[in-house]
């Protein structure tokens, strides 16, 4: 089992920055990637970012250049660090985290942290 909990999100004027944090605890060992996502009011969630075990990483083409994840593995924790931040940002967004155990794997789902983006 991993349990995920999301910090950092908030109300931030356009333009502004804001850095999501993951925190992974559980059966960390285990986990060989973890993501971010977000759902805005109204639409599917959408892929964010993704960090694989070994440090490869990949941003959803709108957002490459505005967003960057990073994870700190002594820390068990994946951030998502968002600058020029628009109204179109604002979203829940989501921390999940894909575990394999032998030849199963599994997804985990954090509770979710709401950015919102206004002045």
């Amino acid at each position: 089992q991993v349990q995920l909990v999301e910090s950092g999100g908030g109300l931030v004027q356009p333009g502004g920055s804001l850095r999501l944090s993951c925190a992974a605890s559980g059966s960390v060992s285990s986990i060989y990637a973890m993501a971010w996502y977000r759902q805005a009011p109204g639409k599917q969630r959408e892929l964010v970012a993704v960090i694989i075990s070994g440090g490869s990483t990949n941003v959803a083409d709108s957002l490459k250049g505005r967003f960057t994840i990073s994870t700190d593995n002594a820390k068990n924790t994946v951030a998502l660090q968002m600058n020029s931040l628009q109204a179109e940002d604002t979203a829940d967004y989501y921390c999940r985290a894909d575990s394999r155990v032998v030849s199963t794997t599994y997804t985990y789902w954090g509770q979710g942290i709401q950015v919102t983006v206004s002045s």
